[in-house]
């Protein structure tokens, strides 16, 4: 027990070292890709804080096994490097049960992350794309350029000469008021402000010396001017407020849904399979028939492959309709089979990134054995290099699935397979290899060989 927990303890500490560090990095790429959508939106900073919250769950999904790869590597390259692998193992302590503690870590992790991908992600997944989706309606902040015309006031275009940096004033203001198409009326002012109610449902412009022009289309002759020091214009401001959507207002995608719920939906996608396949089965029989006796005998009424199929004398005109019935129905068949295919890659998903903490395991444990480094910048560059090979064999493998080439399950499975292979391998040939492995000089040996 008391190696047990020294072991477990060696470990720890890098993981929750690692686990943050790749916290920071992937939280700081997704503020990096969602800038260019917040920019000049006026966002509250609490619905920020929200939007870092909701992405923290994939950054979790993906932080996880790249920290217990590099804890264990680190652990293990610690106990290596300082010879304490080498003394247990001189003492009878075999390989695999110096492993045994991170194992069993990594098994609890795995069995942690696969209820936190079908309870959390879900739900965090479905409410960070309505945010995205409220947050992407939500028009900028107005603000007015000199020269340019704003259709940003509902039933007016609006141009002004002069625009201020740190103010919403503007100078030599025109306006068109399209809000009566039987009338022509044109606003000019020499100054003027533009603004919003207080609760961001009005746009408000005020403006200061300046006339009203306005014309009628039925009679070109009435022509009326009006002078005004003081005139405000005000218009609803649709879409410059944040407007919250209630979780149900948008479908789930297979990424929103727990395995479990995917799972229905297959079952109930299959079931509509098996409708096409008994209408299928049915036109070609038809076909046949036609070709046989050149006619076909159609079934009762209430059978529903009949229901709307006219009966043709002519034999040919039979063939091209019922030709045509087998294409719709292996084309809808096709649909629903593609569909079931996302959906089961999705589920072997949720599987399959968690069990790569063991896999991960496995494969640390002998490479931080054999590296004999305990240092973040090896452990580091090696996780590195393996979650890329790990991340384009899952990438690779979902494509392979999607396209109908391979199975869901393996097309998911894959990299684990390959990976855990390995990491198989890698032990026992670390656990097999004389006592004395890799040691660095001849006084270690010696050392050991006292020991014993």
């Amino acid at each position: 027990m008391i190696l047990f927990r020294y072991i477990l303890k060696s470990h720890i500490s890098p993981f929750v070292g690692a686990f943050a560090t790749l916290m920071g990095v992937f939280i700081l790429q997704a503020m990096m890709k969602m800038l260019d959508q917040l920019i000049g939106k006026g966002i509250n900073t609490f619905v920020i804080i929200e939007l870092l919250l909701l992405n923290l769950a994939w950054i979790i999904v993906l932080a996880v096994p790249m920290a217990i790869l590099i804890a264990t590597l680190m652990g293990f390259g610690k106990l290596a490097s300082q010879n304490e692998i080498t003394a247990l193992r001189a003492n009878g302590v075999s390989l695999f049960t110096i492993m045994k503690p991170i194992v069993l870590f990594g098994i609890l992790l795995t069995f942690l992350m696969v209820e936190f991908n079908n309870v959390i992600l879900p739900e965090a997944n479905h409410k960070l794309k309505t945010l995205m989706i409220d947050i992407r309606k939500k028009k900028p902040t107005l603000a007015l350029t000199a020269g340019v015309f704003s259709q940003e006031l509902q039933g007016y275009s609006m141009v002004v000469r002069k625009t201020f940096e740190n103010s919403n004033n503007f100078e030599e203001a025109i306006i068109y008021d399209h809000r009566d198409y039987s009338k022509n009326i044109i606003i000019s002012a020499k100054t003027g402000g533009i603004s919003f109610s207080n609760d961001y449902q009005k746009i408000i412009v005020d403006l200061f010396n300046g006339e009203v022009h306005e014309t009628s289309q039925k009679d070109p002759r009435m022509y009326r001017i009006v002078k005004f020091k003081h005139q405000r214009i005000t218009t609803p401001a649709e879409g410059f407020e944040f407007i919250r959507s209630s979780d149900n207002a948008f479908t789930r995608g297979d990424r929103e849904l727990s395995a479990g719920a995917m799972l229905y939906i297959v079952d109930s996608l299959q079931k509509k399979i098996d409708g096409f396949d008994y209408r299928i089965n049915t036109l070609n029989s038809a076909l046949r028939n036609i070709q046989i006796n050149g006619s076909v005998k159609q079934s009762t009424p209430e059978d529903s492959v009949w229901q709307n199929i006219k009966p043709f004398s002519d034999a040919r005109s039979q063939v091209m309709m019922y030709s045509n019935l087998l294409d719709v129905e292996f084309m809808n068949k096709n649909s629903l089979t593609q569909s079931i295919r996302e959906y089961m890659v999705e589920v072997h998903k949720k599987y399959s990134i968690p069990f790569a903490c063991l896999i991960f395991v496995l494969v640390g444990a002998p490479l931080g054995v054999i590296t004999r480094r305990s240092g973040m910048g090896v452990a580091g560059s090696i996780s590195i290099g393996f979650f890329i090979l790990y991340w384009a064999g899952l990438i690779s493998g979902e494509k392979l699935a999607d396209r109908q080439i391979i199975d869901p399950w393996l097309g998911m499975w894959m990299a684990n397979i390959v990976l855990g292979l390995l990491g198989v391998a890698l032990t026992f040939i670390v656990a097999k290899s004389p006592i004395n492995f890799r040691l660095k000089s001849k006084r270690k040996e010696i050392l050991i060989k006292n020991i014993t």
